[in-house]
């Protein structure tokens, strides 16, 4: 059933961010940088609500009067700081909402990936109850509508004493203090919201929380047009006395109370606690993703730490060697966070498969998708093509699949992640003859499903991260086309672009005069 929805919820963010793509190119588009864009309001957020707790008043009349000279008298500041505050309210909600549900339709928030999507449930309530109270700080008619609403739905739940709405919102009740009490709320949850924020992204390394420069500017520059156009204003000041007639209601942070208003008590408290709960259970509802496991090997682990510079998830750490070997250091794997993607695999230095005579050896592999497996299903498959252009194609198992592709003298193979790709393995078809052209598709720049993999093979190819491609061969028999599981159709029209243009290998051997055993000493500069 799950997966039901999860197929055309994934479908359709491809779709969007591919027109965004286009729109705004892959570095801006805001649905690559959901998180940071998040954090990026909060700061907002946070700068904005400083400002107004300076001049705000915490008497029952100062309140509303504080919050009319901020938006009227000092519209050209104080107002504009009101509105932003509103606004990155309603913008973190939203960017909060649609990480979630792009987390799920892109089958990222189970298996060893569970602990940010279960952080990530809190912060949902958290965020929702600090807009919801800072709507009551405003207090009027609007605050005073969510106000006794929210102290009637609270006073549904068994185990409160006293009544929230009959002790502290009726007209001889209320008091200064009672502001008091929601300013230290407004001023602790969101500071509590940032721990769990810090907490979501422990397991992450190098995790996105500032957007680019000018995906925020542009960000920020909508916030201030929209707080210019349409600046955020008061009701009528709430009396306790009075029934509200008409309210302009956020819908973004206070979209419960219609249904509050609608249903009884119990019934929003069980869709709201239902929801959350299956929102929590969600990773092990849709089934555990078997998965590899990254495993070193001490004899050829060199402890360069690249491995552990490279992984995603925080799954590599390094420790002191307790043997008689010549390195001070040895990578260890924590599989309780190892996805299996193969990262580490792609960007040890220590690989010397590639090598004619020399036995395998790596410091880091797969348990059940060695690299050397990878290397002899190559050759067999290659060897099995007519002569001619050969193309060998490597693709990610979560975006366009190669391996079903049918297209003359093609060999495709599907991987954990394009970045488990050694660039020495790239030296080693292309130098040794074994063909004539290698073209290297995944998912599309800022959609890698371990999130760097795409990041760190383009910066391996271009030679500015280690471990990079050290071919001497011809630039043109190595190219690089990303693709989205949707865009099968382009990356076959891509592929036999690219075949198309190759030129034969005995055509690249004459122009470069030099042999493949030349071109397999470069190969050997890998192996430290």
């Amino acid at each position: 059933m799950l997966k039901r929805v999860q197929g055309p919820v994934g479908r359709g963010f491809q779709i969007v961010e591919g027109l965004f793509d286009r729109i705004f190119g892959s570095e801006w588009n805001p649905f690559y940088h959901l998180g940071a864009l998040s954090f990026f309001y909060y700061w907002i957020i946070a700068v904005s609500g400083i400002y107004l707790y300076i001049v705000f008043e915490t008497s029952i009349q100062g309140v509303y009067d504080s919050m009319e000279y901020l938006t009227h008298e000092q519209w050209y500041l104080g107002g504009i700081m009101r509105s932003l505050h509103r606004y990155g309210s309603d913008a973190m909600a939203l960017t909060m909402m649609i990480h979630l549900l792009r987390e799920f339709g892109l089958d990222r928030f189970r298996g060893k990936r569970w602990f940010a999507w279960f952080t990530g449930v809190p912060l949902i309530w958290f965020l929702f109850t600090c807009g919801i109270n800072g709507y009551w700080l405003v207090w009027d008619e609007l605050a005073q509508f969510i106000a006794v609403a929210t102290g009637e739905w609270i006073d549904w739940l068994p185990f409160l004493g006293e009544s929230v709405a009959r002790n502290f919102l009726t007209r001889g009740s209320l008091s200064g203090r009672f502001f008091s009490l929601l300013v230290f709320l407004h001023i602790a949850l969101p500071l509590i919201m940032l721990l769990l924020m810090w907490l979501h992204i422990q397991r992450l390394h190098r995790p996105d929380v500032n957007p680019p420069r000018g995906l925020a500017a542009g960000a920020f520059l909508m916030l201030l047009v929209l707080s210019l156009v349409l600046p955020a204003e008061s009701h009528a000041q709430a009396d306790l006395g009075r029934i509200p007639s008409e309210l302009n209601l956020d819908w973004l942070l206070l979209f419960i109370f219609p249904l509050i208003d609608a249903w009884s008590n119990g019934a929003v408290w069980a869709v709201s606690v239902g929801i959350s709960v299956f929102l929590c259970l969600l990773p092990w509802m849709a089934g555990r993703r078997q998965t590899p496991l990254a495993v070193v090997d001490p004899d050829h682990c060199n402890g360069c730490g690249r491995c552990f510079a490279d992984c995603p998830y925080v799954a590599v750490t390094m420790t002191a060697r307790q043997d008689d070997s010549r390195y001070d250091t040895i990578a260890v794997v924590e599989d309780d966070l190892c996805t299996g993607c193969g990262i580490c695999v792609g960007t040890c230095p220590t690989h010397t498969p590639f090598r004619r005579q020399a036995e395998f050896g790596t410091g880091i592999d797969l348990d059940d998708f060695p690299l050397v497996d990878l290397r002899d299903q190559l050759r067999r498959k290659l060897e099995a093509l007519a002569s001619g252009r050969r193309v060998a194609v490597f693709g990610c198992e979560h975006a366009a699949d190669v391996e079903t592709l049918e297209l003359e003298d093609v060999v495709g193979f599907n991987l954990p992640c394009i970045a488990l790709l050694p660039p020495a393995l790239i030296d080693h078809l292309l130098a040794d003859g074994w063909t004539e052209g290698v073209l290297i598709t995944g998912c599309r720049s800022g959609e890698c499903f371990n999130r760097l993999g795409v990041h760190w093979t383009q910066e391996r190819l271009d030679g500015s991260r280690e471990t990079y491609l050290r071919t001497r061969t011809q630039p043109e028999r190595l190219a690089v086309h990303w693709a989205a599981d949707y865009q099968r159709a382009d990356l076959m029209a891509a592929i036999e672009d690219f075949r198309d243009r190759l030129p034969s290998l005995d055509e690249t051997v004459e122009a470069t005069g030099e042999a493949s055993d030349e071109a397999s000493e470069s190969v050997r500069e890998v192996t430290p």
